[in-house]
């Protein structure tokens, strides 16, 4: 079975034969035979030459770069190999279609809103003002006119629902907005982090299909991301991230001492990503008893079942419906 495989440590990455070695500073070799490895993270400083990015294409692995304080800095992707013209022709049909465009992009919000609305029913928190104020918001998502409004209107909710964290998580980990460029507190270093995993993720999955990742609908297509990974990303934080780090942090596995401030920036430390990411790899591989396919499917799968409907609807099979957890 294939994985994804983490290294935090400075060192080097070299292949020998079938065999990735991840090498550390300290000399401590880790052999990774290639037919387990899916995803690659390497975190920290890491020496790595064209022969090994030439093996990892043939073998079709993505590496995942991300700097010292575990931001995302890019991706090495192998050349597409299953790629097609038709799709990546009607999903730009869809985008230069404002009306086809608007459609996905509000099948996007109400997933991600309905995920957030769910975040709160499951903590029992729906008598909280900042969710009621959420519903409202909810209902006006058909009203929209244009993606810059809905984009207006998303912005609103989130406002809210981040608000109603607050009221589901330990007082220790309070915070008093959501700040990303830095992270200014713990728990919004936890929620950069998680949504970092989450685009890597959307990515690695999306790969495996005939999705190209840069055309978007809700988020604006951009020479530097690939904001369709940020479009899918939006049904998944709700879903599967929030929940999750509140789990972290309410169970004590992700605790204070896990955190790094410099000047103002707040970051996991090294065993904090470390305890973040093995609780998230396993995570992902829970299983939901599917009611369509009738068989269990993993977290992960979902997602590129998702990517599976959306490129139904942009060939014009079957309508998008956006995921809406039923369990």
């Amino acid at each position: 079975m294939q994985r994804d495989i983490f290294m935090f440590s400075n060192g080097l990455v070299k292949r020998k034969d079938n065999t990735i070695y991840l090498e550390a500073g300290d000399g401590r070799k880790r052999p990774v035979p290639v037919e387990q490895l899916e995803n690659l993270h390497l975190f920290g400083e890491t020496n790595l030459n064209s022969s090994f990015l030439n093996y990892m294409g043939q073998k079709e692995v993505l590496v995942h770069f991300y700097n010292y304080y575990g931001f995302y800095t890019g991706s090495f992707i192998p050349r597409e190999q299953k790629i097609s013209g038709a799709v990546t022709v009607r999903q730009s049909e869809c985008y230069l279609n404002g009306e086809k465009r608007l459609f996905l992009a509000k099948a996007f919000v109400r997933s991600a809103v309905f995920h957030m609305i769910r975040t709160n029913r499951k903590k029992n928190n729906m008598q909280s003002e900042v969710v009621q104020e959420m519903i409202q918001l909810h209902k006006q998502i058909d009203e929209a006119k244009n993606v810059q409004q809905l984009m207006g209107l998303e912005g609103m909710i989130r406002q809210h629902y981040y608000r109603s964290l607050n009221e589901m998580i330990k007082p220790e980990f309070y915070f008093t907005e959501r700040t990303k460029r830095p992270p200014r507190d713990p728990f919004n270093a936890l929620i950069s982090f998680g949504n970092t995993m989450m685009y890597t993720t959307v990515l690695s999955e999306m790969y495996k299909t005939q999705l190209n990742p840069t055309i978007s609908y809700l988020h604006e297509p951009s020479q530097k991301r690939f904001s369709l990974c940020l479009d899918l990303a939006e049904i998944f934080k709700p879903l599967f991230v929030d929940p999750f780090i509140m789990s972290l942090v309410n169970t004590n596995k992700i605790q204070l001492k896990h955190f790094e401030d410099h000047e103002g920036m707040v970051y996991l430390s090294g065993e904090g990503k470390r305890l973040f990411i093995d609780a998230y790899d396993k995570k992902l591989q829970d299983s939901i008893q599917h009611r369509h396919l009738k068989r269990k499917v993993t977290y992960r799968y979902l997602i590129r079942l998702e990517c599976y409907k959306l490129i139904k609807h942009v060939i014009g099979d079957t309508e998008y419906k956006p995921l809406q957890a039923w369990w």
